[in-house]
């Protein structure tokens, strides 16, 4: 289950894709579509986050940063 590590707060904007950067902070990048490049990443706020083994993090639909624990293994 989730669990929020950072309150950031960040609107997203459409037609951009928002991760947690090596740096422990929000950024965006412009997503590609058909025949253009996407890139050109932007810091978008500081969260200050430093990453723990076995999770994944993302920014939630409240543009806070989030975790869950990552699956290992598969279960048949």
């Amino acid at each position: 289950m989730a669990e929020v590590v950072a309150k950031t707060g960040v609107q997203k904007e459409s037609g951009y894709l928002y991760y947690l950067d090596k740096n422990g902070n929000v950024s965006r990048s412009k997503m590609a579509r058909a025949g253009k490049g996407g890139g050109n990443a932007e810091k978008v706020a500081d969260a200050g986050v430093t990453r723990e083994s076995g999770y994944l993090y993302y920014i939630d639909k409240n543009g806070d940063v989030a975790r869950s624990p990552m699956a290992r293994g598969r279960k048949k």
